[in-house]
């Protein structure tokens, strides 16, 4: 790491960023900044290009126009080992768990260490068995495999795996889909005490409004491929912005038209 000086670059910075399949245009132009240690979530509509933007951060797409810098290093266009470096400061939490079945629930947490960083085997087991301390799992859950966990516990199995390496950027798809409303408001807790210990700086997609607020510095609105309203998560309520007024609070009738396919 090179000595940061007060002026240090924004953690994440998109700006100008288009993706495009074939003639659907899903990311028109995004601009997007994330200071160091900032929450942002992203909410709008199934579609709309929530998780394009997350796989182009990722490098998993790659956008026709823009930039995506990080801590300041231009990562559009990065290969082999330069990306496996800026891969290694991200954890990431997918929608639906994605747990290994066949993996002991440790062996989970641990995969990124073993595999991505050749750490020895005991030496990972003890930090997955620490994580899944944090995030309220007994260490006899180590051993079980995922399969004999209910939903949320597997949930939480995929939190300490996003934590496990202490990335300084973490990615949350969807984080309480599937779950009960008591047992998403628990990640959600969960979601900041962790990234709060570990001064992690977090982008989050979603279209949990409770979720949204609760993990949030700031909300930004996707709609049509471009962000339509980015904010305070304290104003998100009166935002002055008809899209994100119907969205939030869930109305058929406004602006957002829902497109029935013939």
């Amino acid at each position: 790491m090179s000595h940061m000086t007060n002026t240090a670059p924004p953690k994440i910075q998109m700006t100008d960023v288009h993706k495009s399949f074939g003639p659907k245009v899903v990311l028109d132009g995004i601009d997007l900044s994330l200071a160091k240690g900032e929450s942002v979530v992203v909410i709008g509509g199934s579609g709309t290009g929530k998780s394009v933007m997350l796989k182009c951060i990722l490098g998993l797409l790659r956008p026709e126009r823009g930039s995506i810098r990080i801590d300041g290093e231009e990562v559009v266009g990065l290969r082999g080992r330069n990306r496996d470096r800026v891969l290694t400061q991200f954890g990431m939490l997918f929608q639906g768990a994605a747990l290994f079945d066949s993996l002991k629930v440790w062996e989970n947490v641990a995969f990124g260490l073993i595999q991505g960083r050749n750490m020895e085997r005991n030496k990972a087991r003890d930090i997955a068995m620490e994580k899944l301390a944090q995030v309220g799992l007994a260490p006899s859950s180590g051993e079980l495999f995922p399969s004999e966990l209910s939903g949320g516990m597997q949930k939480r199995v995929a939190l300490a795996r996003a934590i496990a390496s202490s990335p300084e950027i973490i990615f949350f798809d969807e984080p309480t889909t599937g779950l009960d409303p008591i047992m998403a408001d628990v990640i959600n807790d969960l979601i900041v005490k962790c990234t709060k210990e570990l001064g992690a700086t977090t982008l989050s997609i979603t279209h949990d409004m409770a979720s949204a607020r609760k993990i949030a510095d700031r909300i930004a609105m996707l709609y049509k491929g471009r962000l339509i309203w980015v904010g305070p998560a304290k104003d998100v309520d009166h935002s002055g912005n008809e899209y994100v007024d119907q969205f939030i609070h869930g109305r058929a009738e406004g602006p957002i038209k829902m497109e029935l396919r013939a």
